[in-house]
């Protein structure tokens, strides 16, 4: 989640990844922006476990099925759907906005399979990033400028936060805490119901019969507070279900989008 090399699966909103340098970019400048348009029909983004505590607060933390589960705030419950986000990328209210989306159009990444160093990289097909007239040049002269020192930060951070998150799952799955979600919502005795599947949650039985041990440990470590949030959050399930599906005047349901997968 944290990393990824250039190839041909990039990470979520990337399309092609670009090394930062002088020679190529010693007058480029990054823009900021207010309107999050690769985020508008993206119904889930990763989320690392220092977010959990303000993120819960918005929206239901999930987990992705497979081998390599992943934390993911759930902004809409089907495909190419966000209930948080307008199409031209406005947000529709206050909410959190995770690190995974404020990075882009920068990341860390490997720019040969040789390398294990990481590289400053920015999504080339951005418009957030160019010869442009205005903005924060990349550069100071052949030395980093401080704006893009401050976004390499960030991005260093980001992948220090990634390695506690999957610090954090590999705990999860040993411990076989982990179990198939399923959301069903029968609104006003509608039929048949609304049911999205294709997430994990943590598995409440198996999370009460833990060892005193285990416990005691995941208190000292946090783990503990980051479930405790995780199970918190999935009340807001029928948040996200009733902005997806207002009711009008008449009473009637808006029609549903296709597709039944909270997540993937």
């Amino acid at each position: 989640m944290a990393s990824a090399a250039q190839s041909a699966t990039l990470p979520l909103f990337y399309k092609d990844l670009t090394p930062v340098n002088v020679r190529d970019h010693g007058t480029w400048r990054s823009r900021t922006t207010d309107k999050a348009s690769w985020l508008a029909a993206q119904h889930v983004v990763p989320l690392t476990v220092e977010e959990f505590a303000e993120a819960q607060r918005h929206y239901p933390i999930i987990f992705s099925v497979g081998d390599d589960p992943v934390p993911l705030a759930l902004m809409g419950l089907n495909d190419g759907v966000n209930v948080f986000v307008e199409a031209d990328g406005s947000l529709a209210e206050a909410v959190y906005i995770p690190a995974y989306v404020r990075r882009y159009p920068f990341m860390l990444a490997r720019i040969s399979p040789e390398s294990s160093d990481l590289s400053l990289c920015f999504d080339a097909t951005t418009d957030l990033v160019g010869d442009f007239a205005d903005g924060s040049l990349l550069f100071d002269g052949n030395a980093p400028s401080e704006a893009c020192r401050s976004t390499l930060q960030f991005c260093e951070q980001f992948e220090m936060a990634g390695q506690k998150t999957g610090a954090f799952m590999a705990e999860l799955v040993k411990h076989g805490l982990l179990m198939d979600g399923e959301l069903t919502v029968q609104p006003g005795g509608e039929s048949p119901p609304f049911v999205y599947r294709g997430f994990q949650m943590i598995d409440e039985t198996k999370f009460r019969d833990l060892d005193a041990e285990v416990l005691r440990e995941w208190s000292r470590n946090g783990a503990l507070p980051l479930i405790i949030a995780h199970l918190f959050s999935l009340n807001l399930m029928s948040k996200v279900f009733d902005r997806q599906h207002p009711v009008s005047p008449a009473g009637a349901l808006a029609p549903r989008p296709r597709g039944r997968s909270a997540a993937r």
